[in-house]
């Protein structure tokens, strides 16, 4: 296991361990056990109380952030005719078809989310092989295959994060930037909780929300009291 660095031992000493922060706190903990020297992101971790083995419990989708990631998404349209010029007026930074398709089968990957248009799936299906592992493939869940290819890249330009739950139960999700005010950490944070409530499959027994943690990226985990974010509704 890598040593860790003098800074990181400080930041872990300002997070009690055995305390569950409300967010508001949590946020301010973040900040102060940052020990990064760039823009480091800002993270919630999911631990769920649902069996992902179970095709009714697999919880995935996508929300917007109402203050978005800090990262602006580099979209590819798979779409043609209208649809592709309808993509390209929405801002779109990559739009085509059997092109991309090629170019991707070669290697290129200059993008971070996909979007297809229903009647493109057929040949983008070709790809899932080399876009599934890396979490690239459109899906109707996520709204990412849609006709209505405007909404999808207005959505993910102004801060659409997707989530989808791992084998262990987790998710995580980006929530913003360091350098973002705490107000607008805790409102994105509010909105992904809320998500994840509302995402709760009716088979899953027991506790659900077993616990939340918030994080930058070299930063320790500082565990978020579920009660104060419910406090919130």
């Amino acid at each position: 296991m890598a040593k860790k660095g003098k800074k990181y031992i400080e930041a872990v000493k300002l997070v009690d361990r055995t305390k569950a922060y409300s967010v508001e706190q949590a946020i301010e903990l973040v900040k102060k056990t940052n020990t990064a020297k760039f823009d480091a992101t800002v993270e919630v971790a999911f631990r769920l109380g649902v069996d992902p083995k179970k095709a009714d419990q697999q919880i995935r989708g996508a929300v917007v952030l109402p203050n978005g990631t800090g990262k602006t998404q580099r979209v590819l349209v798979f779409a043609k005719g209208e649809k592709a010029k309808e993509a390209e007026a929405a801002g779109a930074d990559y739009v085509g078809d059997s092109d991309y398709i090629n170019k991707i089968q070669q290697g290129w990957f200059e993008f971070d989310v996909i979007v297809a248009t229903p009647d493109m799936m057929g040949e983008v299906g070709k790809l899932g092989r080399v876009l599934g592992p890396k979490g690239l493939m459109p899906n109707p869940k996520t709204g990412t295959v849609t006709f209505d290819v405007e909404k999808a890249v207005n959505e993910i330009k102004a801060g659409k994060v997707e989530y989808r739950v791992d084998k262990a139960g987790n998710i995580h999700v980006p929530i913003g930037k360091i350098s973002f005010e705490d107000n607008k950490l805790v409102e994105n944070f509010t909105t992904i909780f809320e998500t994840m409530l509302k995402a709760k499959p009716a088979a899953a027994k027991g506790t659900y929300m077993k616990n939340v943690a918030v994080t930058s990226t070299m930063g320790p985990g500082i565990k978020v009291d579920a009660a104060t974010a419910v406090a919130k509704n």
